[in-house]
């Protein structure tokens, strides 16, 4: 492991470790993870062991989440964004429910997917007011366009711990740049800079340390706080305010 990520990424680990909590409920797990939705409430999974196999599931939190919010997703488009959301992380729908099947060798890899898949839904939040025509990364996506900055969606990265991490734009390494990659960040909280942050840590300890990190928060609606910029800088991540987005067009362009 590459000594300048040595520390942080055992304190990741250490701090998924030490703040997973297991119960029994009925014949199934429930796994309280670290990870916090948008109201700030640990998620929360259930797992149950099925012919050999175990299948993890929301309980259909998620999705019920945002229905009670206002949030219609019954529309043709909304049902493809979730969708393709979802299929990104390889989760199913069950129902209402966000799901997923996984075997012993595999289950760290399917709790970690369906966790992010969870993560990446309760952003869907911002489809549902009227006003909002688009979701933040599509936003981000037609800027890059417009900027004539080539660019790859959804790029998943294999790690050496086995998880995969995906993000939502990779602009490929050029004669004047490296590897950038690019993370739309709709809701920009602690908790999605810290997931940013370590995602691309385990990604450069994995592919090498020369690559760029850029996170588009949407400021649109509400200010980052000051914890949330420091977050994202301790671990090599460059902030921008997506109201200050031309500011990095040479460096995406490049």
């Amino acid at each position: 492991m590459t000594p300048r990520l040595d520390a942080p990424l055992r304190g990741y680990w250490d701090f998924l470790r030490d703040r997973t909590e297991l119960r029994d409920i009925d014949g199934w797990v429930e796994v309280t993870t670290p990870f916090v939705d948008r109201h700030n409430d640990q998620i929360q999974l259930y797992v149950r062991e099925e012919d050999g196999r175990y299948l993890l599931t929301d309980d259909s939190a998620t999705i019920q989440d945002l229905r009670h919010s206002g949030r219609d997703l019954k529309s043709k488009r909304r049902q493809e964004i979730l969708r393709l959301t979802l299929s990104g992380f390889g989760v199913g729908l069950d129902g209402d429910a966000l799901a997923v099947h996984a075997r012993t060798a595999d289950f760290p890899i399917k709790k970690h997917n369906l966790i992010q898949a969870i993560l990446a839904v309760n952003d869907l939040f911002h489809i549902a007011t009227p006003a909002v025509s688009n979701l933040f990364w599509e936003d981000v996506a037609e800027w890059l366009r417009g900027a004539d900055i080539r660019f790859i969606e959804r790029v998943r990265f294999g790690v050496r711990s086995g998880f995969d991490h995906i993000f939502d734009f990779a602009i490929p390494a050029s004669r004047q740049a490296p590897l950038r990659v690019v993370e739309a960040i709709s809701r920009p909280t602690r908790s999605a800079a810290q997931n940013l942050a370590f995602a691309w840590l385990e990604t450069q300890e994995t592919r090498g340390a020369d690559g760029k990190a850029f996170a588009m928060l949407n400021d649109t609606e509400m200010q980052p706080a000051g914890d949330v910029i420091e977050a994202l800088r301790a671990y090599d991540v460059q902030p921008v305010l997506w109201s200050e987005r031309e500011s990095v067009r040479p460096a995406l362009a490049a």
